[in-house]
């Protein structure tokens, strides 16, 4: 090894203590778990898993949220939370496996080389595009190359192969297996909160400028509130998709008997649900198996097939906020999703008939947003000039059902 390389190997150490000294004093700065905990010093790509708790404050006749687990060294995935429920005590909200399990899953390599177990369960957060894109595939099947404002860029095709018989294509964003580069927790009037940073760059060489990165996870008994801010560092325009990928578990733990309610007014047409890549086509789903856009919803297993679709033109409440719900009646709770951001322009279910999960996920852009299929209509990926920012903002809420107006 010269000693060019020698330096620049050193230098990569250096900055890796300092990352994790830094971790270690946000976390524990006065040698305590005032701010939260280490989950029991688990670390997934490096960094430590960390859990947010509060204590029950309320009385028992309203849900109280409880607890908030996020991975830090996978792009701040919100891996878990739990809440108080009447007549349940307190439960898990997502899908996840246990952090043990999830550490010897989130490996990066194999199966999950390009962080592709990060959207298999939890709430992973989708940054720089939601949902898939499209692009001319190379000789080898593994990259795609996809055209913005006559722009190339050359992304990963972490979906799709010759095995699947489905044409290979990008999926979920390219933060699945990002470091956080900066923590810092606070505790507050009501709860916790966690802020993670990500120097992005150009995310590899993979994206058309250098972005900074924001998430925010606060924890109160009310609710989750949930940020991410993306700034253009660098000095060229970019697009800029954000998006959440969460697994709702079912309460009741019975399917057959929930109700999700989507504002959305059209879906995206899909030529199928394997591959999932839209026609370019916007179907009404007023009176159509589709339909979960009046109060109260629809069942989701009206259907016999998985949901796997983009519902658009979202009703708009007169903040420019829009809801959606998930409905448990045997469980007696409701859990709805506020999207408290103008950009976020369409919510993807996800939903299969034997499962025991609901993905509600809001998001700014439509599926395959560069695609040519949609003939220059917008597709709601934001355009950011150099030193510009954007945000996504979520609220979680949980409700009784017969104690709040549903949506």
């Amino acid at each position: 090894m010269d000693r060019r390389e020698f330096n620049k190997k050193l230098a990569s150490l250096a900055t890796a203590l300092a990352v994790n000294e830094s971790f270690a004093k946000t976390l524990n700065p006065q040698g305590d778990q005032a701010s939260g905990s280490n989950s029991d010093s688990i670390s997934i790509n490096g960094q430590p898993v960390v859990t947010m708790h509060r204590s029950q404050t309320g009385d028992r006749t309203q849900p109280e949220f409880l607890s908030a687990t996020v991975i830090p060294g996978r792009g701040m995935n919100l891996f878990q939370a739990t809440a108080y429920l009447p007549g349940k005590g307190e439960t898990a909200l997502f899908m996840s496996p246990s952090l043990e399990e999830a550490a010897k899953l989130l490996t990066g390599i194999g199966v999950d080389a390009y962080g592709d177990k990060s959207h298999a369960f939890g709430g992973a957060f989708l940054v720089p595009f939601a949902n898939r894109i499209r692009g001319q595939v190379a000789p080898d099947g593994k990259t795609i190359t996809a055209r913005w404002h006559g722009k190339d860029v050359t992304l990963a095709a972490n979906r799709g192969g010759t095995a699947q018989h489905i044409e290979p294509h990008a999926l979920h964003g390219l933060i699945m297996k990002t470091k956080t580069t900066r923590l810092a927790m606070t505790k507050t009037e009501d709860g916790k909160t966690v802020v993670g940073e990500i120097d992005a760059g150009d995310y590899g060489g993979h994206w058309f400028s250098k972005s900074k990165i924001s998430i925010t996870v606060a924890l109160s008994g009310k609710a989750l509130d949930l940020s991410v801010v993306v700034k253009n560092v660098g000095d060229s325009a970019e697009p800029v998709g954000i998006g959440w990928h969460p697994y709702f578990a079912i309460p009741s733990g019975d399917l057959t008997q929930v109700r999700v309610h989507i504002s959305g007014t059209k879906r995206v047409e899909v030529n199928n649900y394997q591959e999932v890549f839209p026609t370019g086509k916007l179907i009404p789903v007023k009176g159509t198996a589709y339909d979960f856009s009046e109060k109260g919803g629809a069942l989701v297993q009206s259907q016999p097939h998985s949901f796997d679709d983009c519902f658009v033109d979202l009703k708009k409440e007169a903040d420019d906020s829009s809801i959606s719900e998930m409905i448990d009646p045997a469980a007696h709770i409701g859990m709805r999703l506020t999207a408290l951001s103008r950009e976020i322009n369409a919510v993807q279910l996800g939903c299969q008939p034997e499962g025991q999960h609901v993905c509600l996920e809001p998001q700014f852009n439509w599926a395959d947003p560069f695609g040519k299929e949609w003939g220059g209509d917008d597709t709601h990926m934001a355009t950011l000039l150099p030193g510009q920012s954007v945000t996504w903002r979520v609220r979680m809420e949980l409700f009784v059902l017969g104690h709040e107006k549903l949506a």
